[in-house]
């Protein structure tokens, strides 16, 4: 972390040059913006967040960064993929293959390990610098300066939360208070050096800390200008997720409950229509992603959807598990999102049926085979290139389908935080709470759903972690849902093939498993005075 601070200059210069906002890309000469001006006003600290928004999405301009793995578009899918949850049907191009047989989170000296540590620092050094200025020049905090310090405090505390969920043992599955965490760094002067990890309990108080302050600052900030932008919402979505991880069930489902206030489900064909765009009705913060900022072949979408025209997906399409899958009513429409009979037309298959209709059991003749992946082809706009898979998603698609054209990044839905909602609720075990919680939200998905056949505590949580699966497959939270409920991996009947995902496969459950937690990275070892070996998770 030390070569974070010692190159602060040009992460200011870069996150100024690179601000995501279009208003500010359109109106503002950032490139004649002095190092030394970068926080005199509010405008110039708009740009600083401005360039954290952009972050989030697109190809990293910061000091060591890489990008391959910048922002939230590559940790969001690598967050399903870890646990097994979005399998890979093919080892396509590998991108991702060291995440799901286990050797990348887990070899300190990964792109993963360090990318995910450095970037969510360089977060915290941002956030810091506004913070830390704005207290050192106490200016009149008006609705605007509200707003820049909400965000930014928020912002500390994703980054945080991203941090020791990572690279800490779970807190409900340790002594929260003796358990190493990661380092708290406050500081934006001199001598520029990191500390030493901090407790899990003492990281958890600083995020808590972090965006309660927020939330003030939010109750007298202006509007945000777009979902890109960290509302009022947003940060009670990350204290309802903060909470949620500490078992902290009563602020949870406070929090969920206020953060979905104005974001209404989703109907059926809007679900349905690829998850491509902020503008959904559900979407409380997501990154809008400008065409001449994004990172093409690095982006989300050509990580997840099936119809991008890229190598990762042409040879790789994504399933949902079979298991899962089966346990889907007719009567939900989120079932259309996944395509049982879609052919196996790659021969390079990881479950050796692929290439024609003789190793596919889903037919017995050429004709049939090939029709049925012209239909899926004509469907969803793919190119001729494209494979097909049995039951592979079509949840994500594009706007502009067959094509390498970028789409926003969905970060936070109303959906999760009813899914929040609902498991904190069966925690407190305040039954018929959960149950109320859970008929709104089904009943939005499956026109014959009925919460109150789930009439105990271990039913509801079944039932959530089931929801949780068919409801936000793809978008990132199954690790963190893995380590708080403490559940291994075991791949058998998924659709997974265990000679693809060797380690991958099966692995027992975090509490007696320290390889769930991330590695430190090397470099941070090797940099930092404050770290060792003996460190090491």
């Amino acid at each position: 972390m030390l070569r974070i601070y010692k190159s602060l200059f040009l992460l200011f210069m870069a996150i100024i040059i690179s601000s995501c906002s279009e208003d500010f890309l359109e109106t503002t000469p950032t490139e004649s913006i002095a190092a030394a001006d970068a926080l005199s006003t509010t405008a110039n600290m708009k740009l600083i967040l401005n360039g954290l928004h952009r972050q989030m999405f697109a190809q990293s301009p910061l000091p060591g960064g890489s990008n391959s793995r910048a922002g939230e578009h590559y940790f969001i899918p690598m967050f399903d993929v870890i646990t097994g949850d979005l399998i890979h049907s093919a080892p396509g191009n590998g991108w991702m293959r060291g995440e799901l047989q286990w050797t990348t989170h887990t070899d300190a000296t990964s792109l993963s390990c360090e990318q995910l540590w450095y970037q969510r620092y360089h977060f915290i050094a941002s956030a810091n610098s506004i913070i830390n200025k704005v207290a050192e020049d106490e200016p009149v905090v008006d609705e605007e300066l509200s707003n820049i310090l909400g965000q930014a405090y928020a912002y500390r505390a994703w980054s945080y939360y991203r941090l020791i969920t990572a690279y800490a043992k779970g807190y409900l599955l340790t002594d929260p208070s003796s358990s190493p965490g990661v380092p708290i760094i406050m500081a934006t002067e001199a001598p520029f050096e990191s500390g030493p990890r901090s407790s899990v309990e003492e990281v958890y108080a600083q995020m808590e800390a972090d965006i309660d302050q927020a939330l003030k600052y939010f109750g007298n900030a202006s509007a945000p200008d777009n979902k890109s932008h960290i509302s009022i919402n947003a940060a009670y979505g990350i204290k309802a997720r903060i909470a949620l991880s500490k078992g902290d069930w009563s602020t949870a489902a406070e929090a969920a409950e206020q953060a979905r206030v104005g974001y209404p489900l989703l109907e059926e064909s809007d679900w349905l229509s690829g998850f491509n765009t902020y503008d959904l009705s559900e979407v409380i913060w997501g990154g809008h992603v400008i065409d001449t900022e994004t990172t093409y072949y690095r982006s989300y979408f050509y990580l997840i959807s099936p119809t991008f025209n890229g190598s990762q997906n042409r040879g790789n399409p994504k399933l949902f598990n079979i298991e899962r899958y089966n346990q889907i009513p007719d009567t939900d429409f989120r079932k259309q999102a996944v395509l049982p009979l879609a052919p196996n037309t790659n021969s390079a298959a990881a479950n050796g049926q692929g290439g024609g209709y003789e190793s596919d059991p889903n037919y017995d003749n050429s004709d049939d085979f090939w029709t049925a992946w012209s239909d899926v082809i004509s469907t969803y706009g793919m190119t001729t290139a494209h494979n097909t898979h049995p039951y592979m998603h079509v949840k994500f698609l594009q706007k502009n389908p067959g094509t390498i054209d970028p789409d926003d990044v969905i970060y936070m839905r109303s959906a999760e935080m009813y899914l929040i909602e609902a498991e904190a609720k069966t925690m407190m075990g305040d039954i018929s709470g959960a149950q109320e919680v859970l008929q709104e939200f089904g009943s939005s998905r499956d026109s014959a759903y009925d919460s109150s056949l789930f009439a105990t505590q271990a039913d509801l949580m079944e039932h959530i972690k089931f929801q949780r699966y068919v409801e936000l497959y793809g978008e990132g939270f199954s690790y963190t849902d893995h380590i708080r409920w403490d559940e291994g991996i075991d791949l058998t009947g998924s659709g997974a093939s265990e000679v693809y995902y060797q380690n991958g496969f099966m692995q027992e459950r975090p509490s007696i498993n320290d390889n769930w937690v991330f590695k430190i990275p090397q470099a941070e070892i090797d940099s930092n005075p404050n770290i060792s070996e003996s460190d090491q998770n």
